[in-house]
Order: C-alpha cells, then sequence, then structure tokens
C-alpha cells in the first residue's frame, strides 16, 4: 500500500521532535517503576476499572500514558504513527518494567489489520492533540466500533476547537474548525518545552532550547458536533460529553494560572469558555 503522502511527512515531522520532547522530562523509567503517572483525573474517570482490560491506546506517542494505564492493571497495546516514538515508548516500558506492547503504524493501518486479524478490546482511549491529526473521523470513529467488544468503551480526552478560535494572547482571530480543513504548519513544535513542567510530571528539564523542525506538517480542524456525529453514525452510544474550562498540563496561552495537578486556567480578565473535552461512548452489550 502506497502510504499517505501527507501522513508520511507527519511521520517525518513526529520523529524531528520526539527527542526535543524527551529531552525536557527527567528519568521517567524511574518515575513510572516507583509508581508515578501521567495520566490526569479526568481520563481516569471516563474510562472507569480497567483492571484486566484489554486496552487499546491511539495516537500513543512516548507511551508514558500507556505505561501508566498498564500500571492500573489494563493488558496495553500502544499505537503511533512515529517510529522514534514507538522505539522510545519500547525502551521506556522496558527500563520502568511495565509491560506493554507498542505498534508503529499509522492508525487507519492499524484498525483495518487489527479487525481482519480479530482483535478486540474492553477500552480504547486516545487523548490530548489527537482529533487534528485525523483526516476521516468517521473511518476512525467506525475503526473503533468494530475493536470495540460488546459493552466496550471509547474514551477521548481532547483540547477544545473553541480554543483553537483565539490567538496566544487571548485575541479572537480565527474562524471555528469544522469540516476537516486542513491547516499547514512548520511543523510539530517544543509544546512540552513551553509548558514548562506541565507535561514533565517526572521532572522538568531545560532540555533542548530554540527547536525549529526542519519537517512541515498539515493538521485537520474538526469541531466537537463533528467528533460526536462521528461516533454516533458508527452506532456507539454517547455516555459522557463534559466541557472543562481549563486545561491539562500544556499553556496554549499567555498569562495562564497554574493550579494544582498541573491545570491551567485562564486569567482573571478572561471569561471562562471550554479550552477541553471528555468523550465516552460505548457498543452495545447486544452489538456484535
Amino acid at each position: 500500500m502506497t502510504p499517505d503522502p501527507i501522513t508520511e511527512q507527519n511521520r517525518r515531522s513526529w520523529n524531528a521532535v520526539v527527542p526535543v520532547h524527551t529531552s525536557h522530562r527527567a528519568d521517567e523509567a524511574d518515575f513510572l517503576r516507583n509508581g508515578g503517572s501521567t495520566l490526569f483525573p479526568e481520563e481516569i474517570a471516563l474510562l472507569g476499572d480497567i483492571r484486566d482490560c484489554r486496552l487499546l491506546h491511539l495516537l500513543c506517542n512516548t507511551g508514558a500514558d500507556s505505561l501508566s494505564l498498564a500500571a492500573r492493571g489494563a493488558i496495553v497495546t500502544g499505537v503511533d504513527l512515529s517510529d522514534a516514538a514507538i522505539a522510545y515508548a519500547r525502551a521506556l516500558s522496558g527500563a520502568s518494567g511495565i509491560p506493554a506492547t507498542f505498534v508503529q503504524a499509522d492508525v487507519y493501518d492499524y484498525l483495518a489489520a487489527a479487525a481482519v486479524d480479530g482483535l478486540r478490546f474492553e477500552r480504547i482511549y486516545a487523548g490530548y492533540g489527537v482529533i487534528c491529526w485525523l483526516r476521516d473521523l468517521h473511518a476512525f470513529a467506525h475503526g473503533i466500533a468494530t475493536l470495540l467488544t460488546p459493552g466496550g468503551r471509547f474514551v477521548l480526552m481532547e483540547f477544545h476547537p473553541t480554543s483553537n478560535m483565539f490567538s496566544a494572547d487571548w485575541q479572537l482571530a480565527y474562524n471555528y474548525p469544522h469540516g476537516g480543513t486542513p491547516l499547514e504548519l512548520p511543523g510539530v513544535g517544543d509544546y512540552v518545552g513551553a509548558a514548562e513542567g506541565g507535561l514533565s510530571p517526572s521532572g522538568f528539564l531545560p532540555g533542548v532550547s530554540d527547536f525549529t523542525n526542519p519537517e512541515p506538517c498539515t493538521l485537520y480542524r474538526w469541531g466537537v458536533g463533528e467528533v460526536v456525529t462521528a461516533f454516533a453514525q458508527a452506532n456507539l452510544r454517547l455516555r459522557v460529553l463534559h466541557e472543562y474550562c481549563y486545561v491539562n498540563g500544556e499553556r496554549p496561552f499567555t498569562r495562564m494560572v497554574q493550579a494544582e495537578g498541573r491545570r491551567l486556567y485562564p486569567p482573571p480578565d478572561i471569561p471562562a469558555l471550554p479550552l477541553m473535552y471528555g468523550l465516552a461512548v460505548e457498543k452495545d452489550h447486544n452489538d456484535e
């Protein structure tokens, strides 16, 4: 199969930035080995009890979240486009002593191949900067529906598209994302460094500075309604749709107010607006 050229370019952009992101994180293996977790309360609550669940983590990046899920008792498979990210995740699994399976693949290729192989999961999870990499929401949702066991649950934690309407200094500047409109960018940036520890619970290191990604990338702009509709049309039942007027970990705007648990709020002079949302959908128990 000839790879999608945009997807292949996105893979190169991620490969370029992975070592930059990891340069800002202190010993993650030691952190995880000693009971640390990179997860936030919101996704833990939406996923529910995952002990002994087969759990598929899509677009898993460098694997710390996957291993944090495995430490909670799940049998985890992580999938990511970036071979650099998967190589790091496999090494992190070995060094931390937390078992998980990591697969390098385009998410659509993986979903199709897993369906053919008859793989099934009680939980499927994707979180924080996932939807913007999807060129086809409906294929993604239907692929997930196929792999869920009856009664199985898919959970998404995502940055709210409303927040994408504002510039970094809180000025309303852009149209609401919709229609999967492609957005070309110079490359995946060093958002881990910019978060100043918000995405480095193991400890923040200065790491690489002044990074410029030599590989451009393309994102896709989708609204919340389009996401929910895609899963509804895949015959998955909506259980929860939460909107949060704060953001976990990242610092997408200036003057954000730090709270406990790596949670950040808008400054007092900015009205509350949704910065994240959480979605949980389930497959009917009678749906084979």
